[in-house]
């Protein structure tokens, strides 16, 4: 299997969507996404499918668990299991959350990382080790939240530059969190995008939220994109270029027909800016 060039517009690949995908691939779809942690050590049925779909698409892997800002030691052994799971498919990417998961066993959530200096040299400690067993660059996703840390003394953005730079690694940029994080905490999203490091920018999400009131959205991948969200997407395009981007949907997961045009509204987007900067991410 050799590895495939990774650009353009994708899904995230769920199982209930998998036959559907098979029978009718939309000619939209570049590549397809999937948390190595569903995947590692599957064996029948379930792994020959994914595999159809690795022999020909690029594949995103997006972890859940390493926690890379967590307490706990970094868990090699896992780490060792997606070096292997990325070498088999010839995975190009690996992308992990700007986040913690875990403090003496996992906390099945997201939980945001204080951004303070003794954070940064932490976790970028993490990274390179990370970089260092899968023997590849990783992209860090800036992560949604919902109470910020009592012992910050820098902003989120500034902490973003501070671990991009300090571990060497790349962006993975999610304009659906930005917005997120604006409405939750009062802040301009746009000028929050325009400071971050547009060249380090490998990979884009954006998706739908919930919004339970005027000042509170959860990030729950569970609904179509709206209008602010697509302007940031334009907008990270505008500055930085076109790079793959993913649409996300994890939760109430509708008819593949139903995804289809958001997933063309991402390519019509690429094709205004692909002039720009290179559609396509080099492993």
């Amino acid at each position: 299997m050799n590895a495939k060039p990774l650009f353009g517009a994708g899904l995230g690949l769920k199982r209930e969507l998998m036959s559907q995908l098979q029978a009718e691939p939309p000619s939209v779809i570049d590549f397809f996404e999937v948390a190595p942690e569903n995947w590692i050590g599957l064996g029948g049925a379930r792994i020959k499918q994914f595999a159809w779909f690795a022999e020909r698409y690029p594949i995103v892997a997006h972890g859940l668990s390493l926690s890379l800002g967590g307490p706990d030691p970094l868990d090699e052994v896992l780490l060792q299991r997606i070096k292997g799971f990325l070498d088999q498919y010839q995975i190009p990417l690996y992308t992990e959350h700007l986040a913690y998961c875990s403090a003496g066993g996992h906390l099945y959530d997201l939980l945001p990382i204080p951004c303070a200096e003794e954070a940064v040299h932490h976790v970028t400690a993490r990274i390179r080790r990370t970089q260092e067993i899968l023997e590849r660059r990783i992209a860090v996703e800036n992560a949604s939240y919902y109470v910020a840390s009592p012992v910050s003394d820098m902003t989120e953005v500034d902490f973003i530059r501070a671990v991009l730079q300090e571990a060497d690694c790349d962006l993975h940029l999610d304009v659906n969190n930005i917005y997120v994080n604006s409405v939750n905490f009062g802040f301009d999203p746009f000028e929050f995008l325009r400071q971050l490091p547009g060249g380090r920018t490998v990979y884009i999400h954006t998706a739908g939220h919930l919004q339970v009131a005027k000042d509170l959205i959860v990030d729950n991948h569970g609904d179509t994109v709206i209008d602010p969200v697509w302007a940031l997407l334009d907008e990270a395009y505008r500055l930085f270029g076109v790079a793959p981007t993913l649409l996300e949907r994890d939760i109430n997961i509708p008819p593949l027909a139903e995804l289809v045009p958001e997933i063309e509204r991402i390519a019509q987007l690429q094709r205004k800016y692909a002039s720009s900067g290179s559609a396509r991410y080099q492993a």
